[in-house]
């Protein structure tokens, strides 16, 4: 599923070929998880955002088209005379710019999502209604994560892909942040200076992410349909059975809430 670096690097790279176009027409499969596509025709993409795994189309009209890519959600933009068709396989939204090319959004599996509400009015999508503190704003501390975790005494993992200690932390990067503050995922309890040291390594694995402009494993893809390359710097995140980078003993493989998780049971402690 595309976390934060994902959906970070296609908001880079969508912005400044649809802001400032008009969406002239649109169709949607039939589901009502993409039929805001057509609520929003005739208005104009002023921005993009994103809020955790959310992208945000800002429109002209007061309101913001949301977008959850799911597992395998893609969007790319097609030029008026390259022949990519907007009725192809998977195509589960499409808009025609007022500039003639088309923009889509396939989804092989058809966990993603359109909403189409007021700015900033999440109150009906729960996940981002509730969504804890972006990873690189000042809201987002080791003190904050420490508050946040200390609610609950769900494992350490599952706290985090819950989204409400922090933003846009799935699977991958959190394994991989946890095996880099050297904090085992099954753990309970974590205390104040590993909650700082936590929170630093959530930022660093993210920036990482960004940097490497994403982890295709499978499904993700560019805009232009490029791959990321973040999968090469992966420690920890599906090498189950590898040797450790650190110990060069074997990481362990388990499963925590039905996700894979991988991890290094010397080097990361309860």
């Amino acid at each position: 599923m595309p976390e934060l670096p994902e959906v970070e690097t296609i908001r880079r790279q969508l912005e400044p070929e649809v802001t400032g176009a008009q969406l002239r027409s649109a169709d949607s499969h039939w589901s009502e998880k993409f039929t805001p596509a057509i609520e929003v025709v005739g208005t104009t993409i002023e921005a993009i955002g994103r809020r955790g795994k959310y992208l945000i189309f800002e429109l002209d009209d007061g309101r913001e088209l949301i977008a959850h890519l799911g597992m395998t959600g893609q969007f790319s933009i097609a030029g008026p005379t390259d022949g990519q068709s907007a009725a192809g396989p998977h195509v589960r939204a499409w808009w025609t710019l007022d500039d003639g090319r088309t923009l889509i959004f396939k989804d092989v599996r058809r966990f993603g999502r359109l909403h189409a509400v007021e700015a900033g009015d999440y109150a009906s999508i729960t996940t981002l209604h509730h969504m804890g503190p972006e990873p690189f704003s000042d809201a987002f501390t080791g003190d904050s994560l420490y508050d946040a975790l200390a609610k609950s005494s769900r494992p350490v993992k599952t706290q985090l892909l819950s989204q409400r200690p922090v933003a846009g932390v799935g699977n991958i990067y959190a394994d991989e942040a946890l095996f880099t503050a050297r904090i085992n995922p099954l753990a309970r309890r974590v205390g104040k200076e590993r909650c700082h040291k936590l929170a630093h390594a959530i930022q660093e694995v993210l920036q990482a992410g960004i940097d490497n402009e994403g982890t295709t494993l499978r499904d993700y893809t560019h805009v232009d349909g490029e791959q990321g390359s973040n999968q090469h710097a992966l420690n920890v995140y599906g090498r189950s059975g590898e040797p450790c980078i650190e110990c060069g003993r074997s990481l362990t493989r388990t499963t925590l809430d039905a996700r894979t998780t991988s991890y290094c049971r010397f080097c990361q402690r309860r």
